[in-house]
Protein backbone atom coordinates (compact mmCIF):
# COMPACT_ATOMS: atom_id res chain seq x y z
CA UNK A 1 0.00 0.00 0.00
CA UNK A 2 1.19 3.61 -0.86
CA UNK A 3 1.86 6.29 1.42
CA UNK A 4 1.16 8.97 -1.06
CA UNK A 5 -1.80 11.36 -1.34
CA UNK A 6 -1.35 11.34 -4.99
CA UNK A 7 1.05 9.55 -7.42
CA UNK A 8 4.49 12.31 -6.47
CA UNK A 9 5.36 14.67 -9.48
CA UNK A 10 8.94 14.73 -9.27
CA UNK A 11 9.52 16.92 -12.42
CA UNK A 12 7.23 19.41 -10.95
CA UNK A 13 8.92 19.21 -7.60
CA UNK A 14 11.84 19.79 -9.15
CA UNK A 15 10.86 22.64 -11.23
CA UNK A 16 9.47 24.47 -7.85
CA UNK A 17 13.46 24.28 -6.84
CA UNK A 18 14.60 26.79 -9.00
CA UNK A 19 17.05 29.00 -7.61
CA UNK A 20 16.79 27.35 -4.01
CA UNK A 21 19.46 25.77 -2.24
CA UNK A 22 18.27 22.47 -3.67
CA UNK A 23 19.26 23.25 -6.89
CA UNK A 24 22.41 25.37 -5.73
CA UNK A 25 23.58 21.96 -4.02
CA UNK A 26 22.49 19.81 -7.21
CA UNK A 27 20.37 17.66 -5.37
CA UNK A 28 17.74 15.49 -7.55
CA UNK A 29 14.90 13.75 -6.44
CA UNK A 30 14.85 10.65 -8.62
CA UNK A 31 12.36 7.90 -7.46
CA UNK A 32 9.35 7.51 -5.42
CA UNK A 33 8.69 3.91 -4.06
CA UNK A 34 5.17 2.88 -2.30
CA UNK A 35 7.12 3.92 0.87
CA UNK A 36 9.78 6.11 -0.01
CA UNK A 37 11.45 9.07 -1.71
CA UNK A 38 14.56 8.51 -2.94
CA UNK A 39 16.78 11.42 -4.55
CA UNK A 40 20.34 11.93 -5.00
CA UNK A 41 23.37 14.45 -5.15
CA UNK A 42 27.35 15.51 -6.07
CA UNK A 43 30.08 15.80 -3.98
CA UNK A 44 31.97 18.30 -5.52
CA UNK A 45 32.48 21.93 -5.06
CA UNK A 46 29.07 22.88 -3.98
CA UNK A 47 29.12 20.02 -1.24
CA UNK A 48 32.18 19.71 0.00
CA UNK A 49 33.79 21.33 3.03
CA UNK A 50 37.76 22.73 3.17
CA UNK A 51 38.71 19.60 4.20
CA UNK A 52 37.79 17.67 0.63
CA UNK A 53 35.09 15.17 2.06
CA UNK A 54 31.40 15.88 2.12
CA UNK A 55 30.14 18.81 4.38
CA UNK A 56 27.60 17.83 7.05
CA UNK A 57 25.72 20.64 6.49
CA UNK A 58 25.03 19.23 2.62
CA UNK A 59 23.90 16.16 3.66
CA UNK A 60 21.49 17.88 6.36
CA UNK A 61 20.25 20.11 3.56
CA UNK A 62 19.72 17.07 1.75
CA UNK A 63 18.28 15.20 3.93
CA UNK A 64 15.73 17.64 4.67
CA UNK A 65 14.74 18.12 1.01
CA UNK A 66 13.52 14.54 0.81
CA UNK A 67 11.99 14.66 4.13
CA UNK A 68 10.08 17.26 3.30
CA UNK A 69 9.28 16.70 0.08
CA UNK A 70 8.69 13.14 1.29
CA UNK A 71 6.12 14.78 3.64
CA UNK A 72 4.61 17.38 1.13
CA UNK A 73 3.70 14.43 -0.70
CA UNK A 74 1.55 12.14 1.48
CA UNK A 75 -0.49 15.38 2.49
CA UNK A 76 -3.83 16.86 0.29
CA UNK A 77 -1.63 19.81 -0.79
CA UNK A 78 -5.02 21.40 -1.35
CA UNK A 79 -5.74 21.62 2.61
CA UNK A 80 -2.18 21.04 3.96
CA UNK A 81 1.62 22.30 3.98
CA UNK A 82 4.84 20.56 5.49
CA UNK A 83 7.30 22.35 6.89
CA UNK A 84 10.68 20.95 9.27
CA UNK A 85 10.49 21.31 12.88
CA UNK A 86 13.70 19.63 13.93
CA UNK A 87 16.37 17.50 12.34
CA UNK A 88 19.79 15.49 13.66
CA UNK A 89 22.12 13.67 11.45
CA UNK A 90 25.12 11.26 12.33
CA UNK A 91 27.49 11.66 9.85
CA UNK A 92 29.52 7.90 10.03
CA UNK A 93 31.78 7.92 6.88
CA UNK A 94 33.67 10.73 4.63
CA UNK A 95 32.73 10.74 0.96
CA UNK A 96 35.31 12.53 -1.56
CA UNK A 97 34.00 12.57 -4.83
CA UNK A 98 30.75 11.49 -6.84
CA UNK A 99 27.07 11.23 -5.96
CA UNK A 100 25.34 10.05 -2.70
CA UNK A 101 22.00 8.59 -2.46
CA UNK A 102 19.40 9.41 -0.23
CA UNK A 103 16.12 7.39 0.97
CA UNK A 104 13.91 9.29 3.30
CA UNK A 105 10.83 6.72 4.53
CA UNK A 106 8.58 7.70 7.37
CA UNK A 107 8.45 6.11 10.59
CA UNK A 108 5.12 7.57 11.30
CA UNK A 109 2.76 10.44 9.55
CA UNK A 110 0.21 11.59 12.09
CA UNK A 111 -2.00 14.12 11.85
CA UNK A 112 -0.14 17.28 12.67
CA UNK A 113 3.71 15.34 12.72
CA UNK A 114 5.70 13.22 10.79
CA UNK A 115 9.16 11.76 12.02
CA UNK A 116 11.36 11.07 8.80
CA UNK A 117 14.12 8.57 8.75
CA UNK A 118 17.07 9.38 5.88
CA UNK A 119 20.18 6.97 5.22
CA UNK A 120 22.70 8.18 2.79
CA UNK A 121 24.83 6.26 1.00
CA UNK A 122 27.73 6.48 -1.13
CA UNK A 123 28.12 4.99 -4.40
CA UNK A 124 29.30 1.66 -2.90
CA UNK A 125 26.06 1.54 -0.77
CA UNK A 126 27.84 2.06 2.38
CA UNK A 127 26.25 4.46 5.01
CA UNK A 128 27.37 7.67 5.14
CA UNK A 129 25.18 9.81 6.96
CA UNK A 130 21.63 8.81 8.96
CA UNK A 131 19.56 11.56 9.98
CA UNK A 132 16.07 11.98 11.71
CA UNK A 133 13.49 14.51 10.54
CA UNK A 134 10.21 15.77 12.13
CA UNK A 135 8.29 17.85 10.17
CA UNK A 136 4.87 19.76 10.87
CA UNK A 137 1.48 19.14 8.72
CA UNK A 138 0.20 22.80 9.17
CA UNK A 139 -3.60 24.09 7.47
CA UNK A 140 -3.29 26.10 4.86
CA UNK A 141 -4.82 29.41 5.32
CA UNK A 142 -8.11 30.21 3.93
CA UNK A 143 -7.86 31.87 0.62
CA UNK A 144 -11.10 33.56 0.20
Amino acid sequence: MSIWFEEPDLARAMSRSTDTAITALGIEMTEATDDSLKGRMPVDGRTRQPGGVLHGGASVAFAETLASWGASFTVDPAQFYCVGMEINANHVRPVADGWVSGEARPLTRGRTTQVWDIRITDENGKLVCVSRCTMAVLAKPSEY
